[in-house]
């Protein structure tokens, strides 16, 4: 018997499981997105407008489009990757994407809910890490799921260096 999870792989769920499985994908990682914006959206026309912001930040319209598809790609990441491996094989690769969506979430309440950039940077480059965990632990269960994954990465790597020149810009 192989002890590599990885390797036990399971017959596809049915195709009612599937898509059942997509939906449960697609309103966890909106939810993620709801529970961030909750934070946001109030403080945009008001604390965000009035901090001091390098002239290289994004315009504001771009974000939520960006986001939107970011989180179709996350979710449909996930779901790939219960879809080929379930719970039990895909446990590591799931809880680390568990965890990047919980910090994710987590930033948006710390620099825009309670105005911390210095905390959320913190948060930040702990969610750097975790999607870069999430790929790794993808790859080998499917390289598609983890390709998903890299613009979010190269998002969030970019929205870095950004929170943290707000953060030096406004202290």
């Amino acid at each position: 018997m192989n002890s590599n999870p990885f390797e036990q792989m399971r017959a596809l769920p049915s195709p009612s499981r599937q898509i059942l499985g997509l939906a449960v994908a697609v309103i966890v990682c909106y939810g993620a997105a709801l529970l961030g914006n909750l934070a946001t959206m109030p403080q945009l026309p008001t604390w965000y407008a009035n901090i001091e912001k390098p002239t290289w930040t994004p315009p504001d319209w771009l974000f939520g489009p960006v986001w939107s598809l970011l989180y179709a790609m996350m979710a449909v990441a996930v779901w790939l990757i219960w879809r080929k491996a379930g719970w039990r094989a895909g446990k590591k690769p799931l809880i680390w994407f568990g965890c990047q969506l919980a910090l994710n979430s987590f930033w948006s309440i710390l620099f825009f809910g309670i105005h911390s950039p210095g905390w959320a940077f913190v948060d930040i480059l702990f969610l750097w890490l975790a999607i870069l965990m999430s790929i790794r632990t993808f790859w080998p269960l499917s390289r598609l799921a983890a390709a998903l994954l890299i613009p979010y990465f190269l998002w969030v790597s970019f929205a870095s260096v950004l929170n943290a020149t707000i953060w030096q810009m406004n202290t």
